[in-house]
């Protein structure tokens, strides 16, 4: 979104909260931008904790930035779910453009683990005037594709016992007793201190984007949470994946709800030697996710300033329209057949008149769109 903004010469300042400036890197492509506490939700041993999540956000510190952010010499605020820039946007009468995988919420997408208080946070938490939802399907709604970073079109070859790890809400110890039990393959672990000991085969990398993302291009499979950003990441490349949702997270849990309904990843709620190995082994295709630049249409859209529903209906449908699936085998990276890909995703417990449906995307084409 930064660079499609560039293109178009907006002038752009950057405002991030929500962890202490030392858990931050890689940031100098945003210049000099602006490090807020903001609000956070703490989790423990892959799990939401309330009470310390209550006893952690300093509310009083909330308000205070609130009141205080500067947005006169502002036209726009855009804000992916961050919660000052958004409430102090709409405080001062600014058009407050909230963007994203939260404003899907808003929508009959797949939800898990919702209650009332879940519900309350998805509304009030980081407010908007124009609500820009993203998601892997358009579940019928005027939602958008997600916003990736297209892969480059000389991509290395995937390593077959390759595999990218990223964790950060579990508890690390646990993880990596895991993976040193399982010597058939290499793990690259990102979200864990660089001090830890690790073994041969299970290799910790220090915070790094480009290092991240190097190793996710040439991985073939990965680990991860239930996180909208990483499992995006996953489909653009086609990579395998298994996601653990953090418990008592509804963002998380219905984003594994959506993953298993669209047959796009395996979804477990406990990670354990003997499931993951099982996982690895198994002989399935990876779906990989072909979109169009969505940055470049949603900048261009942004610009134009209609931010009228209808405008934003026809931004989803002509998005949709350009957007459709494909299916991998990473083995040996020979793309499998339609009736191939149905079998596959059927033996994930799809039904085949769903997997059909799957194979279309929910993109609003036929599926046989795809590359068989």
């Amino acid at each position: 979104m930064r660079l499609a903004l560039e293109d178009l010469d907006a002038d752009v300042d950057y405002l991030f909260s929500g962890r202490s400036v030392d858990r931050y890197f890689d940031m100098a492509e945003f210049g000099s931008c602006a490090y807020l506490a903001g609000l956070t939700l703490v989790t423990v041993n892959g799990r939401v904790s309330y009470s310390k999540t209550i006893l952690h956000n300093s509310y009083r510190q909330f308000v205070r930035d609130v009141k205080t952010l500067d947005l006169n010499q502002y036209s726009l605020v855009i804000t992916d779910f961050e919660p000052v820039t958004a409430w102090s946007g709409m405080l001062r009468g600014k058009t407050v453009i909230s963007l994203g995988h939260q404003p899907a919420f808003d929508y009959a997408i797949p939800k898990a683990g919702a209650d009332l208080r879940s519900a309350m946070l998805m509304k009030v938490f980081a407010p908007g005037h124009v609500k820009v939802g993203m998601h892997w399907s358009s579940f019928d709604a005027p939602l958008l594709p997600p916003m990736m970073e297209l892969p480059a079109e000389n991509l290395s070859v995937a390593q077959p016992r390759k595999v990218l790890v990223y964790l950060p809400f579990e508890n690390e110890s646990s993880v990596l007793e895991i993976l040193t039990q399982i010597k058939t393959h290499e793990f690259f672990v990102y979200g864990v201190r660089s001090d830890v000991v690790h073994d041969g085969h299970v290799h910790i990398r220090p915070p790094s984007v480009s290092g991240f993302r190097a190793d996710l291009e040439s991985c073939s499979a990965v680990i991860g949470n239930a996180g909208f950003e990483l499992a995006s990441e996953c489909l653009a490349h086609g990579k395998r994946l298994i996601v653990k949702p953090v418990e008592r997270q509804m963002e998380q849990l219905s984003n594994a709800l959506a993953l298993k309904q669209l047959g796009y990843a395996e979804v477990t709620t406990n990670l354990d030697a003997r499931s993951v190995t099982q996982w690895l082994h198994e002989d399935r295709a990876a779906p990989k996710l072909v979109c169009p630049d969505v940055a470049a249409a949603l900048a261009s859209w942004i610009d134009e300033g209609d931010f009228r529903q209808a405008s934003l209906d026809r931004l989803s449908t002509d998005l949709w329209n350009r957007t459709h699936c494909q299916w991998t085998r990473h083995q040996n990276g020979v793309s499998v057949s339609r009736e191939e890909t149905i079998r596959s995703i059927t033996g994930q417990g799809t039904k085949p008149a769903e997997a059909a449906r799957v194979l279309a995307c929910n993109s609003r084409q036929d599926a046989s769109t795809l590359n068989a």
